[in-house]
């Protein structure tokens, strides 16, 4: 005779609706999806200079468009790609026109 836990484990992996909460959470995201925004030419101006003043290794705050969402990432600057007009911080490729918002937050020592 099994006993009441070894009756309980043989139902436990059973999924009635296998594949329902990957679905719900695919129609979640896409469903906070935004439109990307335009920001106005003095703040495009600030971010311009801010991005000609950074260099590897500093530490940054990035507001901008990234997957589908706004965002904010921080991190240290990888690499800045002035031909390809990207950024890379902490492996997370950010290109320039995406950029609403760029801060300095620190140096590398």
């Amino acid at each position: 005779m099994m006993t009441r836990q070894e009756r309980a484990r043989q139902f436990a992996p059973f999924d009635a609706m296998k594949g329902l909460q990957e679905a719900l959470r695919k129609r979640e995201e896409i469903h906070d999806r935004v439109e990307k925004h335009g920001i106005s030419d003095e703040e495009a101006e600030k971010v311009s200079r801010v991005l000609k003043s950074l260099s590897r290794g500093m530490s940054v705050r990035v507001s901008c468009y990234h997957a589908f969402h706004d965002v904010i990432i921080y991190g240290r600057v990888d690499e800045i790609d002035y031909n390809y007009r990207r950024l890379s911080v902490d492996g997370e490729q950010i290109l320039f026109e995406d950029i609403y918002r760029i801060n300095i937050t620190g140096y590398n020592a």
